[in-house]
């Protein structure tokens, strides 16, 4: 089974930086972001209404490349779960986690035994369609795949501490947008309540050695969190990321034309 370059990475202390993709569902849309440089690629399922197929062709043709591609599911199910990981998905998003017995579910069914209970398939996607010792495609899907608890929610944050204390749990990703929604502070992301919120995640992360995570709109606000200590970024989605290239040159070359 191919390793997870991200989670080895992550977990000897470094950053890595990939992108979400929400709207381009072609066979060529991970081979282009592999190719400049994302580490990982998010495909979502909770916003986009992409089917089980379209996500199966997304990462069938991210696997030729050294990107991770890991998918946000849309709730926290047993078949989202598994299924994903079955097509071979290095790792999973988990939306609106809360809660210690929801991390606890999430760890289940994404882990073979003796770690969880997920199914056992093998020859299939996921292990590339190879024989080999099933013992050790366990051991390495168990210790390869990278979970990501999406903490976005005023609950979120009270448990974020627990959360974070679950083994198998990798990376706590704030989900900027729900939790100012949840904090009755919608799109205000300077106030202090989201502030104080960012730092009693990003705490929880230090204090269990997890990584956190979150999706930057633009460089800047990149760099800047990467200097709070976030180790995870996903810069920008793909819709957002081609109309603002396509607005800038559209807006040059108009500005051209009317001098």
């Amino acid at each position: 089974m191919k390793p997870n370059l991200v989670k080895s990475k992550l977990l000897s202390g470094g950053v890595s930086i990939g992108t979400f993709m929400f709207e381009f569902d072609s066979t060529g849309i991970a081979r282009i972001a592999a190719e400049a440089g994302a580490e990982f690629a998010v495909f979502d399922m909770e916003h986009t209404g992409w089917s089980v197929e379209t996500i199966r062709m997304l990462i069938a043709t991210s696997r030729s490349t050294d990107m991770s591609p890991l998918v946000r599911i849309p709730a926290t199910e047993y078949h989202f779960i598994a299924r994903v990981l079955d097509m071979g998905a290095t790792g999973i998003m988990v939306p609106m986690v809360e809660s210690v017995e929801q991390a606890q579910r999430i760890v289940a069914s994404a882990k073979y035994p003796p770690m969880g209970r997920r199914g056992a398939a093998f020859g299939v996607s996921h292990d590339d369609y190879t024989g080999g010792d099933i013992v050790e495609k366990i051991q390495t899907a168990n210790s390869e795949t990278l979970l990501i608890a999406q903490i976005e929610t005023a609950a979120g944050v009270a448990n974020a501490d627990a959360i974070a204390a679950i083994d198998g749990i990798d990376v706590l990703w704030i989900g900027h947008f729900d939790l100012t929604n949840s904090l009755g502070i919608p799109g205000q992301f300077d106030h202090p309540r989201f502030q104080e919120s960012l730092a009693t995640v990003l705490a929880a992360c230090r204090k269990h050695n997890k990584i956190p995570g979150f999706m930057a709109g633009d460089v800047a606000s990149g760099k800047g969190l990467l200097d709070q200590g976030f180790r995870m970024i996903a810069y920008g989605g793909d819709l957002w990321i081609y109309q603002a290239a396509l607005r800038q040159g559209v807006r040059e070359l108009n500005d051209h034309r009317g001098r």
